[in-house]
């Protein structure tokens, strides 16, 4: 996707998502803490315009920023000044839009306070994150609406391609064995012995389908959605699998898992070994 250039020097990508629900519901999972909280990363808005929002996207990945526009249920808004090392900040839009049905199409703006091409390959690579996470959004209203949420990620760091992080991630999972080409949409899938236990449904396999990523609806170890994939970032290839638990048993059903799923991935792809000389101040 190529960023657009508006008159005042803006780079913008803009993204469009049909969701199911009505305006008032999809606010509610796209400008409150707890409703997206339930399908991107653990959040914090405060609901107005000029307020906070912080995300914690995994350890020593945090952004923050301001609430620019809250217009329930239509328009909302935020900039993060700090969201990647020494880029121009970065500003965030979600436009609602009712559709027959009770659906909505949610239009998404991103732009760049900045005139330099720099920032142009993060920009467009934003439609793939976006993208999965709205996978999520979209299984979260039609199966979780307004249950409470218990997330967590776990991600590794791998020496090798992303392809190559795939594979090992998948096969850890017991996913080659799902059959030829990968799981496929309706299957059932559960942990083999050695992994922390989780089993559910297929939602998006990876049969004819590109990209190295499956979304399985969970009943156990609490009802739920877990995202698994190898991923692109910041130049190097990685595994994570985000987690979303809903209902009484989401709480205590992340606590028990969170430690044992994040020394499952340590163990597949140990940290790097930091040298004497990186750890001296």
């Amino acid at each position: 996707m190529t960023a657009k250039i508006d008159p005042s020097a803006r780079r913008i990508v803009e993204l469009e998502f049909e969701l199911p629900g009505t305006p008032e519901q999809v606010w509610q999972a796209i400008a409150t803490g707890p409703g997206i909280s339930s399908w991107l990363f653990p959040t914090e808005v405060e609901e107005r315009a000029g307020g906070a929002v912080a995300f914690h996207m995994g350890p020593g990945m945090e952004s923050s920023g301001t609430v620019t526009a809250w217009e329930p249920p239509v328009r909302f808004a935020y900039e993060e000044p700090d969201w990647s090392p020494n880029a121009p900040p970065l500003g965030t839009e979600f436009i609602i839009e009712a559709r027959s049905g009770d659906t909505c199409v949610v239009r998404l703006v991103h732009s760049l306070f900045g005139s330099s091409e720099e920032w142009d390959d993060q920009l467009a690579g934003f439609e793939t994150g976006w993208t999965s996470f709205f996978r999520v959004l979209r299984l979260y209203l039609l199966h979780f609406q307004g249950l409470r949420c218990a997330p967590f990620r776990v991600m590794g760091v791998a020496p090798g391609t992303e392809p190559e992080a795939w594979e090992v991630l998948s096969t850890a999972l017991g996913l080659a064995s799902a059959g030829p080409g990968g799981p496929a949409k309706g299957q059932r899938l559960s942990t083999p012995a050695g992994v922390p236990r989780i089993a559910g449904v297929v939602e998006r396999g990876t049969e004819g389908e590109p990209g190295h990523e499956i979304l399985l609806r969970l009943e156990e170890p609490a009802p739920g959605i877990a995202m698994m994939g190898a991923y692109t970032w910041g130049g190097s290839a990685h595994a994570a699998i985000s987690f979303f638990l809903y209902g009484d048993r989401a709480p205590a059903a992340a606590a028990h898992d969170e430690p044992l799923w994040s020394a499952w991935m340590k163990e597949l792809f140990p940290p790097p070994a930091v040298s004497e000389s990186e750890e001296k101040p």
